[in-house]
């Protein structure tokens, strides 16, 4: 790496800290310059303002760099273990990003998520073909459209995720046996018998 790639680094590992502790709103460009050790113009040759330092920040610390090449390598025959697997990695690469919740929810509460289609832009294209080249082969999936169905089970993971991190302590341990396999079992077979 060059000394500046080094520096610039530097900027967005100290801005990440600050950012998960203390928000968007509560870091000062001067916090981000002490912290990492520049001068507060050392930052402008870098970066424009604090904006797109936090945008640079989500897109590195966002855990989808770890998460496309786990659901890439996901092994299972079937649809059930195929997605069993692929939930479980995404879980244990989500456990390796403690502050990735905080990050989210600067995102989310202080600019209203402005910033995650950009996001959802990077990664989205390859889930489709990921999960798209797996179901090709599988007879029993129902006629729904590749794009919901990858909606639902992000939705259905990172409300298993939040609520394990956030409520897990407070749950009595037989709400918490089997919780992941539980939830990718309600994704693929929903709550009711079949008929």
């Amino acid at each position: 790496m060059t000394k500046g790639h080094r520096t610039r680094s530097g900027i967005i590992n100290a801005a990440n800290q600050l950012f998960v502790k203390q928000g968007y709103h509560g870091t000062s460009m001067r916090q981000v310059a002490a912290n990492a050790g520049i001068s507060l113009g050392g930052i402008y040759n870098h970066f424009v303002g604090k904006e797109e330092i936090f945008v640079t920040v989500l897109e590195a610390y966002h855990p989808y760099h770890e998460m496309l090449p786990i659901l890439e390598n996901a092994q299972g025959e079937s649809i059930e273990a195929f997605v069993n697997n692929a939930a479980l990695g995404m879980i244990t690469a989500l456990d390796k990003h403690p502050n990735f919740l905080n990050l989210m929810f600067v995102e989310i509460v202080e600019f209203g998520s402005r910033h995650i289609p950009r996001l959802f832009k990077q990664y989205f294209p390859h889930v489709v073909g990921i999960v798209q080249r797996f179901s090709e082969n599988q007879i029993n999936l129902r006629p729904i459209p590749l794009p919901v169905i990858i909606r639902v089970f992000i939705g259905l993971f990172f409300s298993y995720y939040m609520t394990e991190n956030i409520m897990a302590e407070q749950l009595p341990a037989n709400l918490q046996e089997g919780a992941l396999q539980h939830s990718v079992d309600i994704f693929l077979h929903g709550i009711l018998y079949g008929g």
